[in-house]
């Protein structure tokens, strides 16, 4: 059986059209999912370690608690590359034929999306806490400091767009399990027309006995 209708996509080898698959909700989201992951990255990246004007050595603007710039940095750099990842899944997803395979790539997405808004969930709670805890005077140029609430906010918006990211998939979940039901119970009814008239051409054509 091929994968017609099946999951949120059509039959296997139509034709890709740019402009269908951006205005598709779940990759507008992917790709929200996929900017805010570069802009936490790159806030951490570029002003998330600061240093005192009698300081040499540098420190995360996170209450000097290197391991919340760690934590930001490494997050940012997975989402990124998972982001991408299922944005090229997404691309080829139409030309996946099979069902099976089909509703393996939605569970995973449903999956992953689901910990990837937990993970962001942790890191807000973790990035907030610390720089609310930080001292004025770690931070006397005020370096960073729009760097440090940006990470913030994004980390909350992600938290969001992932969420509602596995919902989608959920949706597309249950879509393509009704799809592949009714596929599978429909019957054409020209088709069971011709399967009836051969029946019956076929048991008219069985020479009949003499009746003693």
């Amino acid at each position: 059986m091929d994968g017609f209708q099946a999951y949120g996509a059509g039959k296997a080898g139509g034709a890709f059209d740019p402009l269908t698959f951006i205005r598709q909700p779940q990759t507008v989201v992917r790709i929200l999912c996929w900017l805010f992951s570069i802009v936490i990255l790159g806030c951490i990246a570029n002003e998330g370690y600061v240093n005192r004007p009698e300081e040499i050595e540098e420190y995360c603007i996170f209450n000097r608690n290197q391991n919340a710039c760690n934590y930001g940095v490494a997050m940012g750099t997975l989402c990124f590359l998972c982001s991408t990842a299922f944005l090229a899944l997404d691309v080829y997803f139409p030309q996946i034929s099979g069902v099976k395979d089909r509703k393996k790539a939605v569970m995973a997405d449903i999956g992953v999306s689901a910990l990837w808004s937990l993970v962001w969930f942790v890191g807000f709670c973790f990035l907030a806490n610390q720089w609310q805890v930080s001292k004025e005077e770690d931070n006397p140029l005020k370096e960073g400091a729009d760097a440090a609430r940006a990470t913030i906010v994004f980390s909350f918006f992600s938290m969001f767009t992932w969420a509602v990211q596995s919902l989608l998939a959920v949706y597309r979940f249950k879509l393509g399990s009704d799809s592949v039901t009714f596929n599978q119970e429909y019957v054409d009814p020209n088709q069971q027309e011709t399967v009836e008239a051969l029946t019956h051409q076929n048991y008219s054509t069985i020479p009949m006995g003499p009746i003693n």
